[in-house]
């Protein structure tokens, strides 16, 4: 059995161009039409991956991700959107989406997106045995980080992005390398993406997110971790 991917969105014809290119690169397919089924395909099913649209009846995708992302911080969640608003894009990534694709979007790009998000959930970390600074300790094996005594509940991106900084402390990663390595994206994405997750980290990690210690900004070239 192939990985599932439960697809979500109110309109037939996108639900079936989907299902016949991702049942091609060899994923099961579970399909939901509104909010609320998609809720329950989600507690039936348990998806490896998720695309959900934002407009949808019964309960729009914003409200999905957030129940979804309430006990669950792993399966990825890419959010389908014809709104080009930036504080739409913004919205679904604060609630804990991985990543948005806007309509119209290219097979190739989707699939490329999907495909790279399940590799990511599938990578098993060669270093289990955790890293720590002052205050931080970050469990491989648990895929947990550890603030002054408390779990920070990181999303599963989140939770890689440190640990793809960690690993190298001090050393500045750039936008472009950190959306290459920890999205791994190769000729898709939005840098904005790399700069939510970094402030969604910090908001988590950090005593006081306005003046970090351990995720830091190396201004006009990109991100480090201080140890």
């Amino acid at each position: 059995m192939g990985k599932t991917v439960l697809i979500v969105d109110d309109e037939t014809n996108i639900v079936d161009i989907l299902c016949f290119n991702l049942k091609r690169e060899g994923f099961d397919i579970v399909t939901a039409y509104d909010g609320e089924t998609a809720l329950l395909q989600y507690s039936n099913k348990r998806p490896d991956l998720i695309l959900l649209d934002v407009m949808l009846p019964k309960l729009d995708g914003f409200e999905v991700c957030r129940r979804i992302r309430k006990n669950d911080r792993k399966t990825p969640i890419i959010m389908l959107t014809a709104r080009e608003e930036e504080t739409d894009k913004v919205l679904g990534l604060d609630l804990g989406a991985d990543d948005y694709i806007t309509k119209p979007f290219s097979i190739r790009e989707l699939k490329a997106r999907v495909n790279a998000n399940v590799r990511r959930i599938d990578a098993q970390s060669e270093d289990s045995s955790g890293a720590q600074a002052e205050g931080f300790i970050i469990d491989r094996e648990r895929y947990d980080v550890i603030v002054n005594g408390k779990n920070a509940e990181l999303t599963h991106r989140e939770f890689e992005l440190i640990c793809f900084m960690a690993a190298s402390p001090g050393k500045v990663f750039s936008r472009e390398e950190l959306l290459h390595d920890v999205w791994q994206y190769e000729y898709f994405g939005d840098l904005r993406q790399v700069d939510v997750a970094v402030r969604r980290l910090r908001e988590k990690v950090e005593d006081d997110p306005g003046q970090p210690r351990h995720v830091m900004t190396k201004r006009g070239v990109g991100y480090y971790f201080e140890s």
